[in-house]
């Protein structure tokens, strides 16, 4: 017997009322934050320009190199808003109860980098020129999804990356020692686990409509993933010091991010899966056979690399 495969509009259509019921749920567990209560407005003072403050230095924040640099990451890859909106508009549509949640999904990521910008300008943790040298760059190259426009893709995707961005602002919260920044990040980042939370139910509903097309997509992602901050002016290096550092390497991408979403959807317990869903599922698993690899080896060589890179 042939499986049926699901034309990408019929998936928006049959699906339609179980992403309104993951709204209406998202809408109850989901706690209002105001980011201005997140700011020590009374530390901040003028730089130099306009106001004639006093320029930013290093020491202005007792902040290290690679705590910066992962502040930096995770702000320009917040700032991308508009593109990452563009992204889900265009995929989802703006009707019905998908319109519903690309609406309330950009409004509650649009905190996320107004509170970020704030905390580091008025703690001066950052120097505020080549932060904005990095936006202008950043967000004029814009953001277009490795499978723009394919709906099961996408939502296999951002079940990914919601989870990624929420362990990146988590663990950066912690290495930059500044409580304050921390609880911040904390709260960011339960935005962005009940963001990966929807996105998760959804492509476990597509799951179970069609399996092997779901399967293939989530394949496809999972071997070719990569965070939206990749265009970043020196993003290499930067993601390289978070690595180094234990902010976000293979082993949390492989074990933190990847896996547990994959158990939730029990990918490896599915049945009646086509030929072809077999072969991603048995491709999904050398990959992270793979991953569980690399992993190994960069934690090996770990302590060689913090000593080469001044990385305490």
């Amino acid at each position: 017997m042939t499986e049926w495969a699901w034309t990408q509009t019929d998936l928006l259509r049959e699906m339609n009322q179980v992403v309104e019921g993951e709204l209406n749920r998202h809408i109850k567990v989901a706690k209002d934050w105001y980011p201005h209560e997140y700011i020590p407005w009374s530390d901040g003072r003028n730089f130099d320009g306009l106001m004639g403050g006093e320029p930013w230095q290093p020491s202005d924040a007792p902040l290290s190199d690679v705590a910066r640099s992962a502040l930096i990451v995770n702000l320009l890859t917040e700032d991308n808003l508009p593109s990452y909106h563009h992204e889900i508009a265009t995929i989802f549509g703006r009707d019905d109860a998908w319109g519903d949640w690309v609406h309330r999904w950009t409004a509650e990521e649009g905190r996320h980098g107004i509170a970020m910008r704030d905390y580091l300008l008025v703690k001066r943790m950052v120097d505020p020129t080549q932060l904005e040298d990095f936006r202008m760059t950043h967000m004029s190259t814009g953001y277009q999804s490795a499978h723009s426009g394919e709906l099961l893709h996408s939502l296999a995707y951002v079940s990914f990356q919601e989870l990624a961005t929420r362990v990146s602002h988590r663990n950066t919260g912690r290495y930059t020692d500044d409580p304050m920044c921390e609880q911040l990040l904390q709260r960011i980042a339960a935005d962005e686990n009940l963001h990966m939370i929807f996105y998760r139910n959804l492509l476990g509903a597509a799951l179970a409509l069609d399996p092997s097309q779901t399967m293939a997509a989530i394949r496809d992602v999972v071997v070719g993933f990569q965070m939206p901050g990749t265009d970043i002016p020196g993003f290499q290096r930067k993601s390289v010091e978070m690595a180094v550092a234990g902010i976000y390497d293979l082993r949390i991408h492989r074990d933190d991010v990847v896996a547990p979403v994959l158990r939730f959807w029990k990918v490896w317990d599915i049945e009646g899966l086509s030929p072809e869903g077999e072969q991603a599922r048995t491709e999904l698993a050398n990959f992270l056979d793979g991953l569980d690899k690399q992993a190994a080896r960069f934690e090996d060589k770990r302590d060689t690399l913090k000593e080469r890179m001044g990385i305490a």
